[in-house]
């Protein structure tokens, strides 16, 4: 599809609302332990739509766009579909790497990173991921933050 055929006319401040309440629905999802299959397929949509309204929002802050690929890489590792857990892990830590961004976000990348290759099959990488993770993890500024980073990694 030709990019000029794609509706414009959501401003950016749409996108970012939709990003933040496709990213909170995709969480809520994740969490449901009972989840129909059809709740399945719209977790996935929400966590790649949600990406892509963070992509096309006001500023679109990089760390919006590593957080939304996190959440496409947690997606893809509960549901224990190895491939796209590691692609969008190792997209969430490139564009970390590339913008400079530490504290939670890196932390939680090395956590998106050890959890895939968990799923993959890949124990060696797993621990090492898994190791960053908890050093990254150490650095967190806020308490609360690094707690839920230290109560995910006790999952993977």
């Amino acid at each position: 599809m030709p990019t000029d055929a794609i509706d414009r006319s959501l401003t950016p401040e749409d996108h970012r609302r939709l990003g933040i309440d496709l990213f909170n629905h995709a969480r809520t999802l994740l969490e449901k332990p009972d989840r129909t299959a059809a709740e399945t397929d719209e977790l996935i949509h929400c966590a790649h739509a949600s990406r892509y309204h963070w992509g096309e929002a006001a500023g679109r802050e990089a760390f919006h766009l590593d957080r939304g690929e996190w959440l496409c890489s947690r997606v893809y590792s509960v549901l224990r579909r190895a491939e796209p857990a590691l692609w969008h892990a190792r997209r969430c830590l490139e564009i970390c790497e590339r913008e400079g961004i530490g504290d939670w976000d890196i932390a939680f990348a090395y956590e998106a990173l050890a959890r895939a290759n968990r799923v993959a099959g890949d124990a060696t990488a797993g621990e090492h991921w898994l190791a960053r993770a908890r050093e990254a993890g150490s650095l967190i500024t806020e308490a609360d933050d690094r707690e839920l980073l230290f109560t995910d990694l006790a999952t993977v």
